[in-house]
């Protein structure tokens, strides 16, 4: 991990650290005997760890090494992470279940690519005595653990600051929703908070559920959308995440508008950042990585020792097949120009020259960002 993911995850491995000695509860504790063989290993534990894809930024930038990271502090050094990317395949994250199956890992760590279709490959993996934490996203099937941010929520910010962008020229025009993939069910939960900040504010022109959050499909969709309404009319556009967003620009940009329209985003990925700077973009959802992903591991960590997970959790979700799934949600925040600074700055998450780039530099400039 880079100098600075480390500097920004000091804070969260103390936590972790001072969890990992009080959490000395015994397999018999956790009331899961199938969870005495990882007990037994002492710091030897293997935690697998199953990601949705690499198109987005933070699963291999931030999240990967954040998790690794902490398993090695929670076992001095022994234990070990079994990585693998499904590369936006459903079938082939069951696939990689099978193999951690095989590997005989001590506990799985499952951000889904589909919430419903990987419920079966997590009842194997729990029917082998191999518990699960489901990160990110909430997916289905027997899950011992879940942490993720308050994705509804998330959605309410991403409304609210559009409709603030527009201002007293809500209702001028036409704005477009851009949600995300419908396999998700996180993009079902930021497009609920969206709509309650949206609906009877503004008009709805064009809605979309876009195909694996992909880039170029949010940027066909957005063709579509401009060709429908006119490029006039099209007065903002939510956008779910920031790869989207950026796809939604380049759209815009082709259509010849004279300005361009607030988007929001979420991530906040460099280039969103970047676009932010730049005034291109108008915002997006700052979730902090630096500690979702040590809590993930905290709680996998925990599970293959057959420790209680009362020090780590703070809540309980219900998913559609479990009830009352142990969990710590994360809050977020708006990320616009005024809190670059006391945010993705401030915590490490990207250093003012990785910013400020030559083409960004001079929007860094007159934004007093040095």
């Amino acid at each position: 991990m880079n100098t600075r993911t480390r500097r920004a995850a000091v804070s969260v491995t103390a936590t972790a650290m001072a969890v990992a000695l009080a959490a000395c509860g015994s397999a018999k504790e956790s009331g899961d005997p199938a969870k005495v063989s990882g007990a037994k290993k002492g710091g030897a534990i293997k935690i697998g760890l199953l990601l949705p894809e690499n198109q987005t930024a933070r699963y291999e930038k931030f999240d990967k090494p954040l998790i690794e990271k902490m398993v090695r502090e929670l076992t001095a050094g022994k234990g070990q992470v079994i990585y693998a990317n499904a590369k936006q395949d459903a079938t082939v994250q069951a696939q990689q279940v099978d193999t951690m199956i095989t590997n005989k890992v001590d506990a799985l760590i499952v951000d889904a690519v589909d919430s419903k279709a990987i419920a079966g490959a997590i009842k194997k993996a729990k029917d082998q005595g191999i518990p699960v934490v489901a990160f990110d996203r909430l997916a289905e099937g027997p899950i011992d653990a879940y942490t993720s941010f308050d994705n509804e929520q998330v959605g309410h910010v991403q409304g609210k600051a559009l409709v603030d962008a527009l201002g007293a020229k809500a209702k001028d025009g036409q704005i477009v929703m851009m949600n995300g993939a419908i396999t998700d069910p996180n993009a079902a939960l930021f497009k609920k908070g969206a709509h309650a900040e949206l609906d009877g504010k503004v008009n709805i022109g064009k809605e979309y559920d876009t195909k694996e959050w992909k880039p170029e499909n949010a940027n066909a969709n957005m063709e579509g959308a401009i060709s429908a309404l006119g490029k006039d009319k099209v007065i903002g556009v939510y956008s779910a995440n920031d790869g989207m967003a950026g796809g939604i620009i380049t759209a815009l940009k082709a259509a010849g508008l004279a300005k361009l329209p607030p988007v929001t985003g979420q991530d906040a990925e460099l280039a969103g950042v970047q676009r932010i700077v730049m005034g291109e973009q108008f915002m997006s959802v700052y979730k902090p990585y630096v500690q979702e992903g040590p809590v993930a591991a905290q709680m996998a960590v925990a599970l293959a020792k057959g420790q209680p997970l009362t020090m780590i959790t703070k809540s309980t979700v219900d998913s559609p097949t479990k009830k009352a799934i142990p969990s710590m949600i994360i809050p977020i925040a708006a990320l616009t120009k005024a809190n670059i600074k006391e945010t993705v700055i401030r915590d490490g998450v990207y250093s003012t020259s990785e910013i400020c780039t030559p083409n960004v530099k001079d929007a860094c400039d007159a934004m007093g960002l040095k």
